[in-house]
């Protein structure tokens, strides 16, 4: 498998933070650059994503795909009770 290119950052940590890292990389047999690199690698997917969806919701919004904030306030008190009520849908 070829390797890729890789590039060294640095970041203070606090030290409670770096000993409870070390503690899980052992327990693990990884590095902590391994288990750093996996979560650096999952923040970053998750606000890729975050970013998308939200590009995507101001696309809704100006496109006029709006849900209505009472409608919205109904359904989310309806959680948990014995008749909950469908999860609205946006209006045109």
């Amino acid at each position: 498998m070829a390797q890729s290119e890789t590039r060294v950052l640095t970041a203070a940590i606090p030290a409670a933070l770096a000993d409870k890292l070390a503690i899980m990389a052992a327990e693990r047999d990884q590095s902590p650059d391994a288990i750093v690199r996996q979560a650096l690698s999952a923040w970053v997917e998750d606000e890729e994503e975050r970013y998308r969806l939200t590009l995507e919701a101001i696309a809704q919004a100006d496109a006029g795909l709006l849900v209505d904030h009472a409608d919205v306030r109904a359904w989310a008190e309806s959680l948990g009770s014995d008749n909950p009520l469908p999860m609205p849908v946006p209006k045109t």
